[in-house]
Order: C-alpha cells, then structure tokens, then sequence
C-alpha cells in the first residue's frame, strides 16, 4: 500500500496524506480523520528511505567497535542504541577488527550508508589512519568518540580521566598497607597509556624512583577474542610473582585481564586481599561473577555512552557542542582489596 494508494482512496492528493503522515498543518479536521482512519486500516509504514531522500536525513547512526565480543563496549553501543532509537533513529553498529586500515575503511562504509552521525566506540580509534578517512568520507557527519579525541571540526570527544582514577587505586592500596604494586597491561592504546600515568604519578608521589617503578605488557598484543586477555592476564601475573614475589598488589588495565591474573594468583597459592590485592578498570559483570569480587575502577560506561549520544543529536540540531568533555571516575570496591 503506497502514499497514491491511500490518497485515492480518500479522495485528496498525495501531498495531503504526506501532511497527514508527518503531521503538518493546513488540513481540516474531518480530512485529517479520514485519512489517519484509511492509513490505520492498512496498516500504512511510511518508506524510510524514501522520506529520508526527501528529508536530506538517513536517520541512521553508526557505531563503530573494534570487537564487537567485548563485553565493555557492546554495553556501550547498547546505551546509545537506546538513546537513539527513542528519537526515531535506527542504529548500525559494525566490527571493525584490529588493523588501522580496516578501521578508516570502515568510515568509508558509513559514508556509503549515508549515516547523519556516528560513534566510534573507544580510543583505539584515535589513529591518524581514522583521521584521515573522516577528513575524506564524513567531513560534514558528526562524530563522537567514547574515551578518545581526534582533532577534527566534526569530532566530539567523550572522555574519562582514568589518569586520575587509576592514581586513586594505587592510592587505595597504599592506605590499605601495600607498598610493592605492580601495573599489569594488555595493550598500547591511548586510554592504557593514560592509566599508566595515572599509576606513574601514584608511585612517584610514594617516593619510588621512575626506573624502578615495574610495568608488565602481555607479550600478545593481537588478542582476537576475550579468551586471549583472559590468559594474558593468568600469564603476566605468573610473571610477576615469580620475578617479584614481594608483589602485594596489582592493577590490571581491564577486568578481563584481572580475572585471568586473580585465578593465577589463586593457584599459585596467594590469600586474596591478604597477599596480594587485586584491581581492574572497567566495572564489567566479570568482576562481579568471579570470586571473590572483583575491586574495579567505574569508568562511567552509561555516562560517557548518554553524553556520546547527546553529543551528536545535538550537533545534528546545529546547537553549540563541546569539543571535549571529561568525566570522572569511581573505585567499586569489592573483595580484592
């Protein structure tokens, strides 16, 4: 059933049931009613597609993941989801893989799907590679990026202090009586490097000179599933206890990977908090469904994904945007600390 169908059924023009439909003025009320009454009876969708070729609007967002089995960022992309849909936007939300090519390709496929926003989901997207295919593909879409910035006019960056907040958990474990920490890492990305400053400062400030303040990164830096970081985590922390078995507590730059480093722990026989304390960063369900619970870092996921989208729909609306925002973080303390 199409716009002509319901139209010469009613009697009017096609233009008069497109002012029904999108519920513009200048229609009489006995009209209005006949032709809602008609467009009821038929169970009438307006073609989407169709309307967004006359709209100059696709409505249609899209989100970016590197992995799409990251439990993190899906929640993310789920939140946002969410706040689109509500709106009358449909969201498509694409896995990128982990190659920086891939990445700036797939900002081309948005471009293809005539998106009017998109999200990229984490800052591993903070490339040069994605600037570019941004600068060339979406020049005039906005984009929000969760916990990462690009210096673009069109991009919004939604970031986390996760400097601050990982100082603040090394904080944590000095007033609770631990004085040999370690900072286990699963990957470079900026976000991970901005833990680890935040980690730097904490144990500057204790008096620890910086070449004797211990970092350990999981030799695999290509993990391609969640199983990988997992026993990347298991497999540092067996490290780490052997070449420095005075170790009382260790921060991992994720949950997933202080899930592996916990069971190791446990095996290698550690009293957890006792022994050893453990943190992660994400505040994931995988701390809380191991045992015991797992300390870890809230880096605001519902927050960051809320203002991400409200970045976008505003700019869409051609309000004023911040180009930058930060939010602060919160430890979720539990049972490794």
């Amino acid at each position: 059933m199409t716009i002509y169908d319901i139209a010469k059924q009613a009697g009017v023009s096609a233009s008069t049931v497109s002012r029904v439909i999108n519920n513009k003025p200048g229609i009489n009320a006995q009209t209005r009613k006949r032709v809602q009454k008609l467009l009821n009876e038929n169970h009438y969708t307006p073609n989407e597609a169709a309307r967004g070729l006359v709209m100059q609007s696709s409505k249609i967002i899209g989100i970016l993941i590197e992995d799409l089995r990251i439990e993190h960022h899906t929640e993310s992309a789920y939140v946002i989801e969410q706040e689109m849909t509500a709106l009358g936007y449909t969201c498509i939300t694409l896995s990128t893989g982990r190659r920086d090519e891939k990445k700036a390709d797939y900002i081309r496929i948005l471009e293809q799907r005539r998106v009017d926003g998109a999200i990229l989901m984490g800052s591993m997207f903070e490339t040069e590679a994605v600037k570019k295919s941004i600068k060339e593909h979406l020049p005039d879409v906005p984009v929000a990026i969760v916990n990462g910035y690009l210096d673009l006019p069109n991009v919004y960056g939604i970031l986390i202090d996760e400097e601050r907040g990982v100082k603040d958990c090394a904080e944590l474990m000095f007033k609770k009586g631990k004085k040999h920490l370690v900072m286990a890492v699963d990957s470079d990305t900026p976000s991970n490097r901005n833990k680890q400053k935040g980690y730097l400062r904490a144990m500057l400030e204790q008096g620890i000179a910086k070449e004797d303040i211990p970092f350990y990164t999981a030799v695999n830096k290509e993990f391609t599933n969640p199983r990988d970081v997992r026993a990347a985590g298991a497999k540092l922390t067996e490290q780490i206890l052997t070449e420095r078995p005075e170790t009382d507590g260790i921060i991992y730059t994720t949950d997933l990977l202080a899930v592996g480093g916990l069971e190791a722990a446990k095996k290698m026989g550690k009293r957890i908090p006792q022994d050893l304390a453990i943190m992660g960063i994400d505040n994931t369900m995988y701390g809380e469904i191991v045992t015991p619970k797992l300390s870890s870092l809230d880096n605001k996921l519902v927050e960051v994904s809320q203002n991400a989208s409200r970045a976008i729909l505003d700019a869409l609306d051609k309000k004023e945007v911040s180009h930058k925002v930060m939010l602060l973080t919160d430890i979720k303390e539990r049972e490794t600390t």
